[in-house]
């Protein structure tokens, strides 16, 4: 009953704060509804290119509003695995649509990058802004004014919250996510983790890498790890904008086809034309926001959405600070433990009563809002069950299973991993961070060690082939926020530091940059802000400093005299090479505009 009051308590903190915000919003999308509820807005003109070519019947139906017509918004490209599986879904829509009664048109695509492929690259620089020009993708696509309602086809890490942001400035079109499903297992992760190590450590050759490589990443669908992309599909089910059951069904299966169909014709469903209109940016509010956060502590998912579920809710008037994530992790216990958390996959979770195991449990301790509004009714309860495909080929829908069926990947409330949730936020006289400690082991939470300080992560590796990264020590790497380079993740320093503590020494991570979902048992400190190229405080640390690292108690502290550290001079950085190359002078202007990461990292402003 405690956390359930927490819950309600934080709920409606975010929900005084947010007061004003959320009613010029809500007056807004109110306002657009009147004026796009229906083509008759458009001109003759407007129309004719609208619908060029569309079929005799279509254009009759289209310029009579006599059918809802749906806009796709697809992040199709057939080089990254998590989106060639979009390259049939706009037909199968569109067949879906027809037999719905309506009419489906790709609206238009979206940019999507792969982190994986980026990582340690020049692009990784470009991969947080690319969320923003995701939305702005989209909102062009929904310009047109056509359309009654839009499904979105996004997996990965920037592309669902960019398209999130989209579908809630069009916030009075109803919308439905329609995700592709993870790759099937392959390689376990840990195994290929240990493959990098000992490449890292000349103990392996690039073929042995490469071929571990292939065999983890080796097919259609997202990564099997839980990094932000199967984050990005625990949060659209949690929160309401799939279809129940519909995250984790794999590609190219009779039952992903028909999940699809389905999510088509509840689309047409929900538009005004119908008797059960659901604009998004009324049926996502506080509530929905906060069982987000809920399920993203639950689950021990990616430090990314503490930036970009703030970037968000912004998007929908909605104010939600670290703090509210923060004093939420308090009242959630983690009770899933994939990989980086564990050993299992995503399929394993599945596998073992996933998301609507999971949501059933939360639900019944009561720390979701089961009084939310859905993309399927009215109430949370119902996406507590597992999609499954009938005899005729429909999906049916059975209650969740009562008992997990692996308590080592998905426990049940009252055996949880732990008592708290899987990320924290830090404070301390460097600003504030955030840590994701559901990887990290109990006895390696608190760490006092001395600073050993780059302006790069090529430095920090650079230093470990030189064999000087001996002893304890806490890696401060800075000049890694979003004003500064774009905030690209570090994950090049994620299998050295793992080196050396294999090796028995105590290190840790401070970095102004990000490590995403794949972060793992080294303690990192990460998104510090203010960050160094604002003089936030990690721009005063010198090389010995003693820094404090306790994620039990919150804090983060270079254990330097306040007056001294306050006088220090603030380092400076010659970021000339992050401003050129691989498209990143064209992104100067979203280096100047954005904002803090602790609100959304964000090129729009906040709520």
């Amino acid at each position: 009953m405690t956390a359930r009051r927490d819950i309600e308590a934080i709920t409606e903190r975010i929900r005084q704060r947010s007061k004003a915000g959320r009613e010029r919003y809500l007056g807004r999308i109110a306002e657009a509804s009147n004026q796009t509820a229906n083509r008759s807005v458009l001109s003759c003109g407007n129309l004719a290119h609208g619908f060029a070519v569309c079929s005799p019947s279509e254009k009759l139906a289209l310029g009579a509003d006599k059918v809802p017509n749906l806009g796709i918004i697809t992040s199709y490209n057939d080089m990254l695995s998590a989106h060639q599986p979009f390259e049939t879904f706009p037909a199968l829509i569109k067949e879906a649509a027809r037999e719905a009664g309506g009419i489906a048109q790709v609206a238009g695509g979206v940019p999507a990058m792969c982190d994986g492929v980026t990582q340690g690259q020049p692009g990784m620089e470009l991969s947080l802004f690319s969320r923003d020009v995701i939305a702005m993708s989209a909102a062009v696509g929904l310009s047109h004014n056509m359309f009654d309602a839009a499904v979105f086809l996004g997996v990965c890490d920037k592309i669902v919250p960019g398209l999130v942001i989209a579908a809630l400035t069009f916030g009075h079109l109803p919308a439905v996510f329609i995700p592709a499903g993870p790759m099937t297992t392959g390689l376990p992760n840990d195994e290929k983790a240990k493959v990098r190590q000992l490449y890292a450590e000349g103990k392996a050759g690039r073929a042995e890498l490469l071929e571990a490589e292939s065999k983890s990443y080796h097919g259609p669908g997202t990564c099997t790890f839980y990094g932000t992309a199967n984050s990005n599909q625990m949060l659209m089910e949690i929160m309401g904008l799939h279809t129940p059951g519909a995250s984790f069904v794999n590609p190219g299966t009779p039952l992903r086809d028909a999940l699809t169909r389905e999510a088509t014709k509840r689309a047409l469903a929900i538009t005004a034309l119908g008797n059960a209109y659901t604009p998004a940016g009324r049926m996502i509010d506080e509530r929905s926001i906060v069982n987000g956060v809920v399920g993203l502590h639950a689950t021990g998912g990616s430090t990314n959405h503490t930036i970009h579920l703030i970037a968000m809710a912004a998007a929908a008037g909605i104010a939600l600070t670290w703090q509210d994530i923060s004093d939420l992790s308090e009242a959630v216990p983690l009770l899933a433990r994939v990989y980086p958390n564990g050993l299992a996959d995503v399929n394993h979770f599945h596998a073992a009563g996933g998301l609507g195991f999971l949501i059933r449990e939360l639900l019944d301790e009561g720390v979701l809002h089961e009084d939310v509004q859905t993309v399927w009714g009215e109430g949370l309860r119902p996406y507590a069950v597992e999609a499954k495909l009938g005899v005729d080929g429909s999906v049916v829908r059975e209650a969740s299973p009562r008992a997990s069926g692996d308590e080592k990947v998905l426990a049940p409330f009252h055996k949880a991993f732990q008592p708290t949730g899987g990320l924290k936020v830090l404070a301390g006289n460097l600003g504030h961070a955030v840590i994701k400690t559901s990887a990290v082991k109990p006895e390696r939470r608190i760490i006092e060690a001395p600073a050993k300080v780059f302006d790069s992560q090529q430095g920090l590796n650079e230093a470990f082939k030189a064999g000087t990264l001996t002893g304890d020590f806490i890696a401060v790497i800075r000049f890694q926020g979003p004003k500064a380079n774009g905030m690209p993740e570090l994950h090049k320093l994620t299998t050295v530091l793992g080196i050396l503590q294999d090796r028995g020494q105590r290190v840790a991570l401070v970095t102004d940059g990000r490590m995403s979902g794949a972060s793992g048992k080294v303690p990192a400190a990460i998104h510090v802000t203010p960050e160094a190229v604002e003089d936030g405080p990690i721009a005063r640390i010198h090389d010995g400093d003693i820094i404090r690292l306790d994620a039990d108690a919150g804090t983060l502290e270079v254990l330097v005299e306040g007056t001294e550290f306050a006088l220090r001079r603030t380092a400076e950085a010659d970021l000339i090479g992050n401003e050129f190359g691989f498209g990143r002078e064209l992104f100067a202007g979203f280096r100047q505009l954005v904002g803090r990461a602790d609100h959304g990292a964000s090129a729009f402003g906040t709520a």
